[in-house]
């Protein structure tokens, strides 16, 4: 699993791979259809395609004459579930702090209202 999370985040550190799946999260593409928003070759795209492969994030099918990407969801819920449970446990650190700091403030009005009675 870690591995291929490691070869998931490598795979979309890239801006041109994150603009590749975006459009593929619309629908299937071929690599001429991905290349044209783009000023670089058909071949670049297709390394770039490779590697988003390689990854499990796309993969490529045979439709006649087309060889279509499709976009694969699967890898992206094994990423959103490790990147949730980071992220709750760092909600979970931050309501503690928020309840400390509740505390701290309590006390602090208490002890301001103390003083003023005994003044």
């Amino acid at each position: 699993m870690d591995d291929q999370l490691s070869q998931a985040f490598a795979a979309l550190s890239d801006p041109t791979r994150r603009d590749i799946v975006a459009r593929l999260a619309i629908g299937d593409a071929t690599v001429n259809e991905l290349a044209e928003p783009f000023d670089v070759t058909v071949q670049n795209i297709s390394k770039h395609i490779k590697v988003l492969e390689d990854a499990g994030l796309v993969s490529r099918t045979r439709d006649a004459q087309r060889r279509p990407v499709h976009f694969e969801a699967e890898v992206f819920d094994l990423m959103t579930k490790w990147i949730e449970r980071y992220r709750q446990q760092a909600e979970a650190r931050y309501q503690r702090l928020d309840a400390v700091l509740a505390n701290m403030q309590d006390g602090s009005n208490e002890d301001t209202i103390t003083k003023r009675r005994s003044s």
